[in-house]
C-alpha cells in the first residue's frame, strides 16, 4: 500500500467585535482593539477550541486580530506567530473613513465598490487581487509547514472569505455570499492536497447563548 498523506486541519477565526467607534470605518489602523463584547466572544472561541491539538496560532498583525489571537493562544499556551500578509485590505486614503464619508468623497468609486467590490483599487491602497495574492502565498507556506497538523489562523472577514472561496473554487464575484461574523469559526481540511470546508461561519458565542437560553426555559418549566 502507498503512503497515506496526513490530514491537515486549519481553523479560520475572524477577530472579535471591534471597539464601537471603529465598527463603521474602513479601518486597518493598528490601534483598533476589541470591545468588551469582542473579548467575551473570543473567550468563548478559546473555550471551544481548547481541546484541539493546535500546533500554532497564526495572526494578522492588526490589533483587533492580534488581541483575539492572544486570547486563543493563552488558553493552552499555544505558540503564536504573526504573519504580516494576513492583514486586511489596505484602504489607502480611505482608511479610517466611514462608508458614508467615502460615498461623499468619491461617489463614483463608492458606487463601483458596491456593485463590484473585488474590482476596485483604493487610492494609494490595494485591490482584491493584491490581497488575494499575498494571503494565498502565506497560506500555502502555513499549510506546507503544518502538514498533518491542526492550526488556527486569526484574521479578518476578507482574508477568511478568500481562503474559503479558494478551497471551494468559487468565482471572486461570489465571495461576499460567504458569511463571516465577528468571532465566527470555520474549518478547512486538506487530504491529499484536496480541500474541503468542514465548518462555516459558526458563531460560538451565539450558539452558547441559545443553548443557555434553552436550558433556562427547561429549568423554569
Amino acid at each position: 500500500m502507498g503512503e497515506v498523506n496526513p490530514i491537515t486541519n486549519l481553523w479560520l477565526v475572524r477577530h472579535g467585535e471591534p471597539a464601537a467607534e471603529k465598527r463603521q470605518m474602513c479601518c486597518v489602523a493598528q490601534d483598533t482593539g476589541l470591545s468588551e463584547t469582542g473579548l467575551l466572544q473570543m473567550a468563548s472561541v478559546a473555550s471551544y477550541l481548547k481541546d484541539e491539538p493546535l500546533a500554532t496560532v497564526y495572526s494578522s498583525p492588526l490589533t483587533r486580530a492580534l488581541q483575539s489571537a492572544r486570547i486563543l493562544a493563552s488558553a493552552r499556551q499555544w505558540p503564536l506567530e504573526v504573519v504580516p500578509d494576513l492583514r486586511e485590505l489596505d484602504f489607502g486614503e480611505f482608511t479610517g473613513l466611514t462608508f458614508d464619508e467615502i460615498d461623499r468623497r468619491d461617489p463614483n468609486l463608492y458606487r463601483r465598490w458596491m456593485n463590484a467590490p473585488t474590482g476596485v483599487r483604493f487610492p494609494n491602497g490595494e485591490n482584491f487581487r493584491d490581497v488575494r495574492a499575498r494571503v494565498l502565498k502565506s497560506f500555502d507556506v502555513i499549510r506546507r509547514e503544518r502538514a498533518g497538523q491542526t492550526s488556527v489562523i486569526v484574521g479578518h472577514a476578507g482574508v477568511n472569505r478568500i481562503l474559503i472561496a479558494h478551497a471551494l473554487g468559487m468565482p471572486e464575484l461570489n465571495l461576499f455570499r460567504l458569511g463571516q461574523d465577528h468571532a465566527a469559526v470555520s474549518l478547512l481540511r486538506f487530504v491529499d492536497d484536496i480541500p474541503s470546508v468542514q465548518l462555516l461561519n459558526h458563531c460560538v458565542a451565539r450558539h452558547q447563548e441559545m443553548t443557555n437560553g434553552a436550558s433556562r426555559l427547561v429549568d423554569t418549566g
